[in-house]
């Protein structure tokens, strides 16, 4: 004989929030990861031309 489970209306929806709640953690979490690699890549770049242009301006004759 199968068991029947009975869940109240308010039972669904706490659980479809917890599940809503879970997913936007892990975006959250996953975006974050994201722009500190992007922001870390940008300024590494930012200082290696940065260098470049510094070292480039004495070769420059007026």
């Amino acid at each position: 004989m199968a068991m029947v489970m009975w869940y109240r209306r308010e039972d669904l929806m706490d659980e479809k929030i917890y599940k809503a709640m879970g997913r936007a953690g892990a975006l959250s979490i996953i975006l974050g990861v994201v722009l500190i690699v992007v922001g870390l890549t940008s300024g590494i770049l930012l200082l290696i031309s940065g260098g470049r242009l510094l070292i480039g301006k004495s070769k420059i004759l007026f």
